[in-house]
């Protein structure tokens, strides 16, 4: 009888225990985020077991990068290594019904996971999403995961290491644990083969995971008013379905100004019972390229105004939370653009959705970024991450463009990887396979001229009055470039500015330049290369800017161009800029504080009206007695009234064929000292936007620096705004002081260094001879003691008790 009892109390344990362990229960898909409390280990060892072994490992959440700050630190070079990720997942029940998958946004570069100790999968290259099914190995309570990423240099993976950009590591993006049920839809590819103004066809072709006797597919469409769109017909064969909807009769349109989108809802039933269903969001629109003309959207001519965007942000690297994804793009919308290039590589799944939703139109590029052709298993991989890139997007409205890369001849990795025989026919080959694979949209590449015939969108490089010439030899350029190329689109132009740098006299770079291979001869001039000799002020990018966009803007027949690039960003071949290490040819600074250029760009393209009088970083300034200066207001307002101390200089009416300021601009006379400037745009519905800006002008010239002082602000934050300031005998600010000064604190405190920004750097050349740093005081309750230096000076201290 014990025995008997035993062995009832030993069957029930394991009956219990057992239903703890699996259920067959239904199962409904559910994506669950999971970037809270991982652990870190930077060490590169191969295996688990080793990386378990070590003590040490750092507490984090994702996204992470081990490069946050030493890609911008003073230091030259930054790690390029492997370091091991762990977290321990909870799942409650685990049932047979259901299949567990964990999806990664993306790991840089190369990756590898191990779940309960079994290796489930890895993947190669670092900007697309995977997923790795874990239904065999996981169980009921704790799960141990690990990932091994490794951007360490393999010139057999893109982007190739000799890019202008950084490759940060790490798991830089988000990471879900998805449940399925065992009968799910693994992939919704959305088409929409036929769209006009008054109706439209939406065909989606569904695969599924297995598709038992008995399950129907059914389909809905919401309307972007939330109306139901009836009439979907359903066409099943073997593990794929066809759902189409036709017609939909006047389609309300995606474009920039109506982003409007669909709601397509696919289901899998048994029966009355939904078994797994998901959602696709829809755009309805169609565009042509002219030939050597116009883009046309929806049967519109639309003007692509346009910048591009580098994955990356001060203090965080690439690791960008969703909140800095979209509030880069909600910037750059606001700036009126419409069109984007993600150089140069795939972003963040948050910046494509804010594109659809906001309404900015796409180029999406293959990493493919100097280097030269790979060998066989170069191009294994990159044909692979082509495919990847396609079948990820596909459903995006916005994109319009696949782009195929970029300068792919310069500097190559590998020997005869920059013959151009061999190029082309690999070009070809990822051409056909894109056209392939989505023949909806058009395929690019920028400054690669052997290979443009290959593509449908070719971009020359056109950098007239940076790496070459004048801004004022644009137009040339662009005439030529649209008889040569049959769809001529301009992307890349601008240069770099100095956040608070500012000149009364900027240059104009007229003249003849050699633009060591930077640049054709179609836009030399008589002077040396300006991003050379330049003085990096925002003035003469205003100036740049300004002259572009006024013959972008009125050349009717241009497809339109893309300023490089709309946010500072790090770079491993930039040392010597004026903040070491980070391209600072962005609208914005690295923390997306504007810089006076954004302004320009808004007053063409932005429909919120504004007025901005250049420059509100330009405060203390100085001339002769006497001498005239020219003042421009930047709006979109049609008429603008300007006032020079308190008395009107007249009102003037826009006219976007002037330059500068399309003619709002008034000559004023400084009076010495205090100077307050304002600017009343009127709008068309009679509404008034004003700025107003005051300014400290001298008559007498600062003479030679004789020394730096430092003074200090504390900031709402509690960290302590550092300003260095070279002065003369005369205790003038030296406004032509532009040397390079050196940050340190001493105690108290440290600086907030290696961001990147103009007051996050230890190292910065002066901005009109001042420059400043932060510094958060720590809790030791010492004095905070700053030093500033440079060769000339030596040291300078600041006590703060």
């Amino acid at each position: 009888m014990k025995h008997l009892l035993r062995l009832f109390i030993l069957l029930f344990i394991v009956t219990i225990s057992c239903d703890t362990a699996t259920s067959n229960k239904t199962v409904t898909r559910s994506k669950v985020n999971i970037n809270k409390d991982w652990q870190y280990l930077e060490e590169s060892v191969l295996q688990p077991n080793q990386a378990l072994e070590i003590e040490g490992w750092e507490n984090i959440d994702l996204p992470h990068t081990w490069n946050a700050l030493d890609a911008t630190d003073l230091d030259p070079g930054y790690r390029r290594n492997a370091s091991w990720y762990k977290k321990e997942l909870d799942i409650e029940t685990v049932s047979s019904n259901a299949v567990y998958e964990l999806y990664f946004e993306g790991v840089n570069i190369v990756s590898e996971v191990y779940v309960n100790g079994t290796k489930v999968g890895g993947h190669i290259g670092g900007y697309i999403g995977f997923t790795i099914d874990i239904t065999d190995v996981v169980k009921v309570g704790s799960n141990e995961v690990l990932v091994r990423a490794d951007n360490s240099y393999d010139p057999e993976v893109i982007p190739s290491q000799k890019s202008d950009f950084f490759i940060f590591g790490g798991i830089t993006r988000d990471v879900w644990f998805v449940t399925l049920p065992a009968t799910h839809i693994d992939k919704v590819k959305v088409s929409t083969p036929e769209v006009s103004k008054e109706s439209a066809t939406i065909i989606a072709e569904v695969s599924f995971s297995q598709f038992l006797e008995g399950n129907t597919i059914d389909a809905t469409l919401k309307a972007p008013n939330g109306a139901i769109i009836a009439g979907p017909k359903v066409e099943i064969r073997d593990r794929v379905a066809t759902v189409t909807i036709d017609p939909i009769l006047n389609p309300e349109l995606w474009s920039p100004k109506t982003p409007n989108l669909y709601t397509l809802t696919v289901m899998v039933k048994d029966g009355d019972e939904i078994i797994d269903q998901t959602e696709e969001k829809v755009g309805l629109r169609w565009f042509e390229f002219k030939d050597h003309g116009a883009f046309y959207l929806n049967g519109e001519r639309l003007l692509l105004r346009g910048t591009h965007r580098h994955e990356e942000h001060a203090g965080v690297g690439a690791a960008m939370s969703n909140e800095q994804h979209r509030a880069d793009m909600e910037l750059i919308k606001s700036m009126g653009t419409n069109f984007v290039r993600l150089a140069h590589y795939p972003q963040d799944p948050e910046v494509y959705k804010a594109c659809n939703e906001l309404g900015l139109i796409v180029w999406d590029e293959l990493p493919w970024c100097r280097g030269g052709l790979g060998n066989d298993v170069w191009k294994e991989n990159t044909t692979n991450m082509m495919k990847e890139i396609i079948n990820q997007n596909y459903n995006h409205p916005s994109i319009v463009f696949w782009s195929l890369g970029n300068e792919m001849y310069w500097l190559p990795d590998f020997e005869d990887g920059d013959n151009t025989v061999k190029m082309n026919e690999y070009l070809q080959l990822l051409n056909d396979l894109a056209h392939e694979m989505d023949p909806s949209r058009v395929t690019a590449i920028r400054k690669y001229y052997e290979g443009a015939d290959i593509v449908d969108v070719f971009s020359p490089s056109i950098w007239s009055g940076w790496y070459s010439g004048s801004y004022k030899s644009y137009q040339k350029a662009i005439d030529q470039y649209k008889a040569q190329y049959k769809h001529f689109i301009h992307t890349e132009y601008g240069g770099s500015s100095h956040l608070g740098r500012h000149t009364e006299n900027p240059i104009t770079g007229e003249g003849e330049i050699q633009a060591d291979g930077w640049e054709e001869a179609i836009v030399q001039t008589d002077v040396a290369n300006i991003a050379q000799i330049g003085d990096w002020s925002e003035n003469y990018m205003v100036d740049l800017f300004d002259w572009h966009l006024r013959i972008s803007e009125t050349d009717s027949t241009f497809v339109g161009n893309a300023q490089w690039a709309f946010k500072d960003f790090g770079t491993p071949l930039r040392p010597e800029n004026d903040i070491p290490y980070i391209n600072q040819k962005g609208l914005v600074d690295r923390d997306n504080n504007p810089k006076d250029s954004y302004y320009v760009f808004k007053s063409y393209w932005s429909d919120e009206p504004f007025a901005w009088i250049e420059s509100h970083t330009w405060t203390e300034r100085q001339g002769p007695e006497g001498t005239q200066r020219e003042i421009s207001v930047y709006s979109n307002a049609p008429e603008v009234e300007f006032f020079m101390n308190g008395q009107s200089l007249g009102t003037k009416k826009k006219d976007i064929t002037k330059f500068p300021a399309s003619g709002l601009t008034w000559t004023v006379d400084f009076i010495e000292g205090a100077n307050t400037m304002k600017a009343i745009g009127t709008t068309t519905n009679g509404e008034q936007v004003t700025d107003e800006l005051n300014v400290n002008y001298r008559f007498t010239k600062n003479s030679k620096a004789k020394e730096l002082t430092l003074g200090s602000k504390k900031l709402d934050n509690g960290h302590y705004l550092i300003t260095a300031t070279a002065k003369d005998s005369n205790g003038l600010r030296c406004l032509d002081y532009e040397d390079r000064v050196y940050f340190q604190a001493m105690s108290g405190g440290a600086t907030m260094k290696s961001l990147g920004t103009p007051t996050g750097s230890e190292s910065i050349k002066m901005a009109n001879g001042r420059a400043s740093i932060v510094v958060q005081r720590d809790s030791s309750g010492a004095p905070l003691e700053v030093m500033v230096l440079n060769q000339s000076f030596k040291g300078t201290y600041l006590v703060i008790d």
